[in-house]
């Protein structure tokens, strides 16, 4: 028993450093931008060792990838196999509803540093190591499609290419009107109208 205690411990130790490192690193982009958002800038302000940092993140993009990954999690249920195409577009509508309101809740200023070129964590390529809503998403219809559920009119990465696109252009939109665009409205709006001209 005092050693699951003392597992315990070290496990809130190590949330409470990563929690810091994030920390800190919010506080460098909302205050200087991206740019200055150096592993030692970010291990300076937190108080932590480079090892720390290296201990819990690969690289500060590895860092801001963690936290957008980090959402509520989604009711696997919904994700099931759809019983028909409309089921398949609420769901997919529902996973970019939770993405928008996991980005509300990382703030503006966090997702517009966040969504910078530099950022290779925005890079497609590099999307494997976690469970990105796109990863889920393709994984979901690849379902749907295999069990004749769904049809796309488009390859699975024409789409999943589109929806990254669409998602980035309402992130983008929200964070260039300072929070103040419709959002979730926008998403829906947008998703759904493509959504609607691919899956039958």
């Amino acid at each position: 028993m005092g050693q699951k205690a003392e597992l315990s411990r070290q496990q809130q130790k190590s949330r409470e450093t990563k929690e810091r490192i994030f920390l800190a690193a919010k506080t460098i982009l909302r205050k200087k931008g991206y740019e200055e958002l150096s592993i030692k800038n970010i291990c300076e302000e937190a108080g932590v060792s480079n090892g720390s940092f290296y201990h819990h993140f690969k690289t500060k993009d590895d860092l801001l990838s963690y936290y957008i990954e980090e959402q509520p999690s989604i009711n696997p249920d919904l994700l099931d196999l759809p019983g028909s195409a409309e089921e398949a577009k609420t769901a997919i509508i529902y996973v970019y509803l939770n993405y928008a309101r996991y980005c509300r809740d990382l703030g503006v200023e966090f997702m517009s540093a966040y969504y910078d070129t530099k950022n290779q964590a925005l890079n497609p390529d590099s999307r494997t190591e976690r469970p990105y809503p796109i990863v889920t998403v393709q994984t979901y219809v690849e379902r749907a499609v295999r069990e004749k559920i769904i049809q796309l009119n488009v390859g699975i990465e024409e789409f999943t290419t589109d929806i990254r696109m669409i998602v980035i252009g309402n992130v983008f939109e929200w964070c260039l009107r300072s929070g103040k665009a419709n959002f979730e409205g926008n998403m829906r709006r947008s998703l759904g109208k493509y959504l609607d001209s691919t899956i039958f």
